[in-house]
């Protein structure tokens, strides 16, 4: 193995490190909420947190922690690094009572340190989201680039079917809980999302958590439109977040 090889392996290699981080999200040009949490791993490239709220992969976040300055790629003298992270991956992990029930969720994110500056879009538009471009071999931070969003009203070409499933669907507020509950049955799902119909009043961009009666699977979603269908309906158009829903067996 060469010298830079070696280098490169230590690089990536995740760093246990407890360290304390600030976690500053902009969802839209009227929400944006402040969190603390505590590392779970760190490299250079990016770290793993939990936080109380969900978020989606794609989106900004802007932290500050204690980095230790070997680890930096900017900074290397300031007490703090201040850093911008893309969300790459979001997995909930349900906290449980002294009787099993479900009390909470914490999500596990894994973020990839994008530079010491947003995107020029992100100023305007902090609702915009992003993806992984590349990897920069002067800094290590990766680019992003705006991520690619389907024409308004196309259809995913996955497959979609049309037929009604039994759900609970669970709306939570901008503080991350449950808000809401309603009892419904979806319009179409396919491994990637959804249209329910319902009768809660839910904005585009909040999240969801959609549950199967049948199997008891939940998946987290986010909400892509609301829109009243000519038969006078309600229905929310949701894109599944943290997995996807499987349809073998009820095709």
């Amino acid at each position: 193995m060469t010298d830079s090889d070696d280098r490169s392996k230590r690089l990536r290699e995740r760093i246990k490190l407890a360290l304390p981080v600030r976690v500053h999200c902009r969802e839209s040009t009227d929400l944006e909420w402040v969190e603390v949490s505590r590392l779970v791993d760190v490299t250079p490239f990016g770290a793993r947190f939990a936080l109380p709220r969900l978020t989606e992969r794609g989106r900004l976040l802007h932290l500050t922690l204690p980095m230790p300055r070997q680890l930096r790629c900017f900074d290397h003298v300031e007490d703090q690094y201040r850093v911008w992270a893309l969300v790459c991956h979001v997995t909930p992990r349900p906290q449980f009572d002294a009787g099993g029930d479900e009390c909470f969720i914490q999500y596990e994110i894994g973020v990839a340190f994008t530079g010491k500056h947003p995107p020029s879009s992100y100023a305007s538009q902090p609702a915009t989201l992003y993806e992984v471009e590349t990897v920069s071999a002067e800094d290590n931070l990766w680019r992003v680039r705006e991520a690619t969003q389907a024409p308004e009203g196309k259809r995913s070409e996955q497959t979609r079917l049309q037929m009604a499933l039994g759900v609970r669907l669970e709306v939570f507020d901008t503080e991350g809980r449950v808000c809401a509950t309603e009892q419904t049955v979806t319009e179409n799902i396919s491994p990637r999302g959804a249209a329910v119909w319902t009768t809660l009043q839910v904005g585009r961009g909040r999240f969801v958590r959609l549950t199967s009666n049948d199997t008891g699977l939940s998946v987290l979603a986010a909400v892509r439109a609301a829109r009243t269908g000519a038969d006078g309906i309600p229905r929310l158009h949701l894109e599944f977040i943290d997995r996807q829903w499987p349809l073998e067996g009820i095709e």
